[in-house]
Formats: C-alpha cells, sequence, structure tokens
C-alpha cells in the first residue's frame, strides 16, 4: 500500500505532538500564568505589635524601579540587582555604573522593584559566555557587554545600536510551527515557550530572585517592599505608550508575570488579575507615562475601538485606582495645548512618544491625567461609566536600582547613555566626546545627535526633556503592606516631584467648623467629611467645603501656594471646564477674588549659584475654601496641587558644577509641587446610581 507523504507528515508530527503533550500536560500548571507561589520567607508577624494610627501617617516610596533584569537596563550597563535597590532605599550607597556613589538623602518607607516582565533576565543571560543562550550566533554582539572595562561613556554607540537594532531583531523569533516547544507554547497558553530566544527557566529565575528580595527586605513596621513588575505594552501601530506596574498585596504572587507576549492589550492583563483575586491574590496594575502614550491611554474607546461601557469602566477602576502622574520621563499632569489658562502647565513636558525611534511627537490629547479626569465625566454623562476615577502617585522609573529625586544630586535614569552631564545634555560637549558622537554616526548609519545653541554645541539625545521625579506617598495606619496596598485601593495618596513635603485634602458639609490649629484638626475632619480619593454626595443641596494642608519638606524650599484644581462637564452639552483656584497663600498675603491668584511673594533665584531666597515662603499652609461657582445638580471633581517656591532645575545645577551658563533653551528654574488624588462630587441626583467599585 502507497502512503502519501502528506499522510507521513501527519503521523510524524501526531507523534511528536503525542509524546511531548503528556509531559507538557502534566507540567501545564507551573507554565500557567495563574499558578500562585508563596515566597515568603520569614515566620508571620503579628500586627496587633505594630503600632496603628487611626490618622494616618504619610508614607513615602517608589513603585517604579528597575535593575539589571531588565532588557534596558542590562543593556545600558546596569548591573545593580533588586537587593542593591533595596539597600539603597534603605539609606545605604550603591554604584552608578559609571562608578560614583548614588545615596538617597533620607530612607524611603516603602520600595517596589518593577523589572519589565518583557524578557525579563533574559540579556544577562545572553551576556553570559558559559549561558546555553549565549551559543546562538545572534547573541554575540552581546557577550560579556557589561565586563568592567566595557561600561564606559564610550560604549554609547554599541550599547544604543544594540537597543535600537539588533536585540529587535533578535528576540522575537519564533520556532516553526510543528517543533515541540512550539505545541508546548500551545498547550500551557504560555506563548513566550515558542520563541526561540526565550529561556523560560532563566526567566523564573529571575522573577523569583525580584520576589525572594523584597521578601527580604520587608520588614513590617519599619520599611515595606512590594513584589512588582512592569507590563510594557504599546499600541500597535503608532507606537503609544501604554506600560503599567503591577504590584501584589502580599507575599504570594504569579509563577510569572503576565507580559506583552502574552498580550499587548491592557484589558487582557486585568482579566489575568481578575483571576488572580479569585485565587485570593490581589493586585494593582497603575499606568505612567501617558504622556508619552500618543493619547492612548486615556482613550474614548478601548483597545480595539470598541465603546465604552459601564462595565469596562468597572473593570478598568478596579485593577487600575491609581496612575503614576509624574517620574523621569516628565510630568502628566496637563499640558500647555490642554489648559492655556495654566500658567503652572508647562511642566517637565517630555512631548516624545516613550520608546519611539526615531523619537516622535506624542499627542496630548488623551495623555494627560487632568484630561482623563474631564474625558471620564464625558464618558459617565453619557452613560458609558467612567474609567478615570483613579488617584495619584508619583515614582522614578529608575533604571539604575536607585531613584535620582533631588535636582541637585541628579543622575537621571539609564546608566551609562544619561550618566554624565554632557550625556544628557545640560552642558556643552567637549571636543572628544562630538568626535565619539560622529564616529558612532558613521559606524551605525544614524544622524548625528548634536545641537549647536549660540555656538556652542551640545547632545540632542532627549534626555533634556527628563526630571528629578518622583514620590509615590500613601496615608496608611501604619508601614504595612496590608495598610499601604489599601491605601492605594481607596486612592488616599497623592504624588511629588521628590519632595517630601505632606498634603491634606478633605471635603464636608460642616468643614467650617473645625479649628485648624487643634491638635484633633484630622480626627474631626476624618469624623466630618471625606478625604482624597473619595465621592462627596450632595446633601439637600448644599455647598460643601473643602480643607486643605501643606507641611513643607524641611530639606527642601518653603511652600508659596496651594490651589485647587476643579473640572466638570456642562449638565446641558457635556462641554468639559477647568478652573484653578489659588486656596492659600504664604507670607500673609490673600487671594485676589477677581484672578483666584496669590501675589508674587517674591521668591527668587540666584541662577549662578543656585541660592534661594531664605526670606519667604511657609512652613505650612492650611484653608477651608468654598467653591464659589459650585452648583450642586452636577458632578464635579477638585484636587490639589501645591507648589514649593522657585529652585534650580537639575540642568541648571548641572552646568553650575560645570563652570558654564545654563543652556538657553532650557528651563532654568523649577517648582517643586504636589498633587493630592480627586475628591469627586457627586450629585443628590445621582446617588442612585453610583456602583461602588
Amino acid at each position: 500500500m502507497k502512503i502519501s507523504k502528506s499522510l507521513i507528515g501527519l503521523i510524524v508530527v501526531s507523534a511528536i505532538f503525542l509524546i511531548y503533550a503528556s509531559g507538557f500536560y502534566k507540567n501545564l500548571q507551573s507554565n500557567s500564568a495563574l499558578e500562585i507561589v508563596d515566597f515568603s520567607k520569614k515566620e508571620s508577624f503579628d500586627s496587633d505589635h505594630i503600632p496603628s494610627n487611626p490618622d494616618r501617617i504619610p508614607l513615602y516610596g517608589d513603585l517604579h524601579v528597575h535593575t539589571k533584569y531588565s532588557f534596558d537596563a542590562y543593556i545600558f550597563g546596569v548591573t545593580a540587582t533588586p537587593y542593591d535597590a533595596y539597600k539603597y532605599a534603605i539609606g545605604e550607597g550603591i554604584k552608578h555604573p559609571l562608578g560614583y556613589e548614588m545615596k538617597i538623602k533620607e530612607p524611603l518607607d516603602f520600595y517596589a522593584v518593577t523589572d519589565h516582565g518583557f524578557y525579563m533576565g533574559m540579556i544577562e543571560n545572553y551576556a553570559d559566555t558559559s549561558s546555553k543562550m549565549s551559543k546562538n550566533e545572534w547573541t554575540k554582539p552581546m557577550h560579556n557587554l557589561n565586563r568592567p572595562e566595557n561600561v564606559t561613556v564610550e560604549s554609547t554607540g554599541e550599547r544604543a545600536n544594540l537597543f535600537s537594532s539588533v536585540l529587535t531583531q533578535a528576540i522575537i523569533k519564533p520556532y516553526p510551527w510543528w517543533h515541540p516547544k512550539y505545541l508546548g507554547a500551545w498547550l500551557t497558553n504560555n506563548i513566550q515557550l515558542a520563541l526561540q530566544s526565550f529561556d523560560y527557566d532563566v526567566h523564573k529565575s529571575a522573577w523569583a530572585d525580584v520576589a525572594n528580595a523584597a521578601e527580604e527586605f520587608n520588614e513590617p513596621g519599619k520599611f515595606t517592599t512590594f513584589i512588582g513588575y512592569e507590563f510594557t505594552a504599546s499600541t500597535q501601530v503608532e507606537g503609544g505608550n501604554l506600560h503599567r506596574n503591577v504590584i501584589f498585596n502580599s507575599s504570594k504572587a504569579p509563577i510569572r508575570p503576565w507580559t506583552r507576549i502574552d498580550s499587548l492589550n491592557p484589558e487582557d492583563l486585568w482579566t489575568w488579575m481578575d483571576a488572580l483575586r479569585e485565587k485570593g491574590v490581589d493586585s494593582l496594575a497603575m499606568p505612567h507615562n501617558s504622556n508619552g502614550s500618543n493619547g492612548q491611554m486615556f482613550e474614548v474607546e478601548t483597545f480595539r475601538g470598541n465603546a465604552i461601557d459601564k462595565e469596562y469602566a468597572e473593570k478598568r477602576m478596579r485593577n487600575e485606582p491609581i496612575v503614576e502622574i509624574t517620574q523621569v520621563k516628565g510630568t502628566s499632569d496637563t499640558h500647555p495645548l490642554l489648559s492655556p489658562d495654566d500658567e503652572w502647565a508647562d511642566f517637565e513636558i517630555m512631548n516624545k512618544r516613550v520608546g519611539s525611534r526615531p523619537p516622535t511627537y506624542s499627542m496630548p490629547q488623551g495623555g494627560y491625567v487632568r484630561d482623563a479626569y474631564l474625558r471620564g465625566l464625558t464618558l459617565e454623562w453619557k452613560n458609558q461609566g467612567n474609567p478615570y476615577k483613579f488617584g495619584l502617585i508619583g515614582s522614578s522609573d529608575t533604571h539604575t536600582g536607585a531613584g535620582a529625586f533631588d535636582e541637585d544630586n541628579y543622575w537621571s535614569k539609564t546608566g551609562v547613555l544619561d550618566g554624565t552631564d554632557m550625556g544628557r545634555g545640560s552642558v556643552p560637549l567637549t571636543q572628544d566626546r562630538i568626535d565619539q558622537l560622529s564616529q558612532y554616526a558613521i559606524d551605525y548609519d544614524q544622524p548625528i545627535s548634536v545641537k549647536e545653541i549660540d555656538g556652542r554645541t551640545y547632545a540632542n539625545v532627549g534626555f533634556d526633556q527628563w526630571g528629578a521625579s518622583g514620590l509615590a506617598v500613601a496615608w496608611a495606619e501604619a508601614n504595612t503592606r496590608e495598610s499601604i496596598f489599601q491605601a492605594f485601593k481607596r486612592k488616599e495618596t497623592f504624588a511629588t516631584t521628590g519632595t517630601r513635603m505632606a498634603v491634606r485634602f478633605f471635603a464636608g458639609y460642616n468643614m467650617d467648623s473645625i479649628d485648624l490649629n487643634s491638635e484633633d484638626m484630622v480626627k474631626n475632619a476624618y469624623a466630618n467629611g471625606v478625604t482624597m480619593g473619595a465621592d462627596l454626595f450632595g446633601e439637600n443641596n448644599q455647598t460643601p467645603q473643602f480643607l486643605v494642608w501643606a507641611q513643607r519638606d524641611k530639606l527642601a524650599a518653603p511652600l508659596q501656594r496651594i490651589q485647587i484644581i476643579k473640572g466638570w462637564v456642562e449638565d446641558d452639552s457635556g462641554t468639559p471646564k477647568e478652573i484653578i483656584y489659588d486656596v492659600a497663600c504664604s507670607d500673609g498675603l490673600s487671594v485676589d477674588p477677581k484672578t483666584n491668584r496669590c501675589p508674587d511673594n517674591g521668591a527668587r533665584v540666584n541662577i549662578n549659584d543656585c541660592s534661594i531666597s531664605s526670606d519667604v515662603g511657609a512652613v505650612e499652609l492650611k484653608a477651608v475654601w468654598t467653591d464659589p461657582n459650585f452648583d450642586p445638580t452636577i458632578k464635579a471633581f477638585y484636587y490639589v496641587r501645591v507648589l514649593e517656591n522657585p529652585t534650580c532645575r537639575w540642568s541648571t545645577w548641572d552646568a553650575v558644577k560645570a563652570g558654564v551658563s545654563p543652556r538657553p533653551d532650557l528651563h532654568k528654574t523649577i517648582q517643586e509641587r504636589a498633587w493630592s488624588s480627586p475628591i469627586w462630587y457627586i450629585p443628590e441626583s445621582s446617588n442612585l446610581d453610583i456602583i461602588p467599585l
């Protein structure tokens, strides 16, 4: 009997399938992103022995930290481990890739290493010439990449080329469809197993090390860590940033992170998070760099282009109750094009899409949080639900394990590329650096990245748009995972640009009865109203009062003013509106009722040495404020922005230290600031429509 070639092929494939399927089926759960691992190493602690403050305390931290396990960090010379990152957070000095010490001025209260889930640990493995992966021809450019003699400014061209071309071409390389690993990927719903450039054991080992480091340094009552990672997705066509950091609420976490290889769609991430929640593991996803999303982070339709509905809104808010408003790659409060009447809108704007090659403009509409709040109210006005009722935090996005939060001690983000003043474009290039960039352009067929300004040559690489920011702050009863995580969920959080000011924000119908100078001010505010992150429901068409309080960072500049930013949608037309009110002024000054602004308090900066006015500004500001244009029938949001006196920007500090004049096209000063999570006013007529999240 003659058997056709196609039948023989089918028999062979079936045999291979049967041989491997049984083994892969047995390991189905071990490859599943829903398998839970308990990483706890210490004995359980008794929370009753940890002091708890019912009035809550401000705890400062960073929930966006990368180490050597992130593909981009390792390429750019970073060899710091998650353990090094936690050492930095508690006050120890660690080394920058270029050799100098990085040390924080004051220890933080909480920290999370959030390495990219995508290819976590793989680039270091490619560089290790003893690894199985290193035997592949395409890994050769990465062999021994971070040998000590190669972690230099001179290696910048090689590293940039690896990141932008070699790595991209190498990593997404699947096995043929008939290969056992391809079949295994299908059987276990673990797509990354089908990639020739991926070693699952290496990946799981790196993830376990991230989790184990968090467990080792978690010290309830003193220092809190969270197991976490970054979900690094983007839109498929225009490359808009859709990145999120994911943190877990306990020592339990999945055996592997859900990554962009599983799906680019954030809705699939939320589905996975919901499934983990059903297994007893809660988590939060925190969008960041919405400013670099090309307007896609806070869209008015879903990832697939469908209409947003209430189910979508509830699912998003259940999984993403807080958003990172500020970090090294710019601030996402608002944009001058979105808020032309906001004099403070032009603050640390990064106007390029994240990771775009070449750098491409990012549309501001749909990319900034104030606009998102207005879009949420507009969607709600159209009865589609509100997917943008989120609270606010800041974080760093450092890729060195160590956030550079201080303008006067700034080492930027990525390592070798931007770890020097010339590399980040703040001081003129020397001739040898110009020659290096020229040679790089020749070697790698790239345009030379320099810019002539007033007869001086600067690096033109986009790092000049980055900033020394930011911090996440949670109002929590105690410094424990449970307490801080619950603060995130109820959105009782605020963001700062790195300064450690404290900000309170309450609303209610009896706030004017509270003595602002009483020791019981906070207790009474909690008893008489709601705090940041909450809804305030209308009562008998009463006009609410808002209590605001801010205290300066003892190591930073004095406070200048407190502002309340209001947004609403006109009930008859659905037109979004915003207005800014100054509500507390320093130095005994009063708000002008016509302009809603504090007068200039006279604070100045000496650009020659960065000294600031020593006799103006406030240690503390507080007020009870009533909206002069309040309409009890219209939904609205209110959030606080606190401004310090002006100080030198990091680029000016670089110039002062180098003994040159500041680069003329960059802002010479900034006003450090904080933003509270909003309070949403819900009219009495709308109360029956509210569904608790």
